[in-house]
């Protein structure tokens, strides 16, 4: 074994073991006393018969995925020919000798097996030549290999999805994941699993790039994370994170055996490159699942019947690849998880699922508007993340899947200053840009003071609700946005109105302040920090009230705080 000679696998199909086993069996068969005979030795035992020094390779059947130990059918026929040579006997070739169809495709090395002890040193190899064969079958999609990964009821899979910068793709600006612990829920008997409850799941916002780095082509959504709390993330603390979330998944390394882990995505070049520009650690035997492929060889062979290109409405070209959207949309389309399909070529609009063909493609192209997930945006990480692990749960067990439902976003109410015509503040992280996209969330407007007292009336203080009345209000210089958000219950809209004279009894007279724009925070009747103060009004002029709680919205008079 000592020399290293590769050979094509094609033609190597005729497992050793299985060459003895089936002389043995024809023997007995022709009631051949081959004991008897001058060549008898030969047959004795295996490891006799390994004497002729056969020259084998290892392989994996591509149907079964077994390992064996094969060799050549002119091989064969020199041993025949030795026995005749040698002993000046002709015996004929068994039959009933197990053939088999390598899966392996490379060259593969040559050894020659002479005794027993070598034969035991290469068969103690087939455990990594099955693992390395499954690890590649299972990444080209192989319906049968992945499928028996989710029947065993034993494996945890994975689904992470990254965005990144079209400008710099190292620099990435979303990370998302799902996972679902199989050996754990067939254990305690929930099977199969439900996504709501059974997923556990993820998403991370780099803040240091979070609205500073938008995509263009290909526009990212991170604050329309629909199942879950996204969390903001430093960037340098993101490889750390992923590398506990994969550590508290995996099984040990090893070269023989699978890990539990399989990693999972749609289209998952893209993912494994951000993993390897982070220095994230995988096991070398934790298995790739890229559902993109998986897809395809089971439309290839015809497992996902007849289906239509979304774009044209053609038929879908076999050997084609899909988006992830567009795999979610064959589901609803095909019957599987709703009653009432939507053509995957139609738009639809949000909430109703109703087609609708005046949609504007370019601001609804990555909203998911069908009757199996309606209002959950693409191209959100923990989104795609955990839609890839939902849709590779129905192409493998679509019979009990439930479809999950987005979790409803929380109302919390924004901390604003108000400053100059009031300040739209941030909600659950968000900045004030998309506080149109959620109609509970509250908005900074109105003139609310720091350091007064918030009532309805007067705007937004901390973690009030405006009232109808300021919308009456003017805005008279641009709003300014200080991040500042806390998450707490929105109070009741009907409460007692405040009363700004009761407080000017406890005010003293303050210095003059300049106008300008904090001339109406430091010379009206309010001040900061509790003092009354003069000031100078300027074109502003929001506030000139005097110390009895009036407020006027006269431009360039002066105000003095009693």
């Amino acid at each position: 074994m000592s020399d290293f000679t590769v050979v094509d696998p094609q033609g190597w199909e005729y497992d050793l073991h299985s060459v003895y086993s089936a002389y043995i069996g024809y023997f007995q068969l022709h009631n051949i006393a081959w004991y008897d005979r001058s060549w008898g030795h030969l047959f004795s035992s295996f490891e006799e018969f390994l004497s002729f020094s056969w020259p084998v390779i290892t392989v994996t059947d591509a149907w079964t995925g077994k390992p064996h130990i094969v060799t050549r059918l002119t091989s064969i026929g020199a041993f025949l020919k030795m026995i005749k040579t040698r002993f000046g006997e002709t015996l004929s070739q068994a039959p009933n000798i197990l053939q088999v169809t390598p899966f392996e495709t490379t060259t593969r090395h040559l050894r020659h097996i002479s005794d027993h002890a070598s034969y035991k040193r290469l068969h103690s190899t087939l455990p990594a030549a099955v693992l390395s064969a499954l690890k590649t079958r299972v990444r080209a999609g192989e319906p049968k290999a992945v499928r028996s990964l989710w029947e065993g009821r034993d494996k945890t899979f994975l689904a992470i999805d990254f965005e990144w910068s079209e400008r710099n793709e190292k620099s990435c600006l979303e990370w998302g994941y799902a996972a679902v612990r199989c050996g754990h829920l067939d254990a305690l008997g929930h099977w199969p699993p439900n996504p709501d409850t059974n997923y556990r799941k993820g998403h991370y916002i780099i803040g240091e790039y979070v609205d500073k780095v938008v995509n263009k082509h290909c526009p990212t959504f991170p604050w329309h994370y629909a199942f879950g709390e996204s969390q903001i993330a430093p960037k340098a603390k993101l490889p750390q994170i992923i590398q506990a979330v994969i550590s508290s998944l995996a099984s040990p390394d090893s070269e023989t055996t699978p890990n539990t882990l399989v990693l999972v995505a749609h289209g998952i070049g893209g993912d494994l490159a951000r993993l390897d520009e982070m220095k994230i650690k995988l096991p070398h035997n934790v298995l790739i699942l890229d559902t993109a492929a998986y897809e395809r060889m089971l439309h290839s062979t015809g497992h996902r019947g007849l289906m239509s290109d979304p774009k044209t409405g053609k038929p879908r070209v076999p050997g084609s690849t899909i988006s992830l959207e567009n795999m979610l949309r064959s589901f609803a389309s095909s019957h599987v998880g709703t009653e009432s399909p939507v053509p995957p070529h139609t738009p639809t609009t949000p909430l109703t699922g109703t087609p609708n063909t005046n949609l504007n493609t370019n601001t609804h192209a990555h909203m998911i508007h069908t009757h199996l997930l309606p209002n959950v945006r693409t191209h959100n990480a923990g989104n795609d993340a955990f839609l890839c692990l939902f849709a590779l749960q129905m192409l493998l067990e679509p019979a009990g899947t439930k479809v999950p439902l987005p979790v409803p976003r929380k109302r919390v109410a924004s901390m604003g200053l108000g400053m100059g015509g009031g300040m739209g503040g941030m909600v659950a992280g968000r900045p004030a840009s998309m506080m149109m996209l959620d109609p509970g969330a509250g908005v900074g407007v109105g003139y609310g003071v720091m350091g007064m007292v918030p009532s309805p009336g007067m705007g937004m203080g901390m973690g009030m609700v405006p009232s109808a009345s300021m919308g009456m209000i003017p805005s008279m210089s641009p709003s300014m946005n200080l991040g500042m958000t806390i998450n707490i219950p929105t109070p009741p809209a009907a409460q007692s109105s405040y009363d700004l004279a009761g407080e000017s009894a406890e005010m003293g007279v303050g210095r003059r302040s300049p106008g300008g724009v904090n001339g109406h925070a430091n010379g009206n009747g309010s001040g900061v920090n509790g003092k009354a103060g003069e000031g100078k009004g300027d074109t502003n002029g929001d506030v000139n009230g005097n110390g009895n709680g009036r407020a006027k919205t006269l431009p360039g008079r002066r105000g003095w705080g009693r």
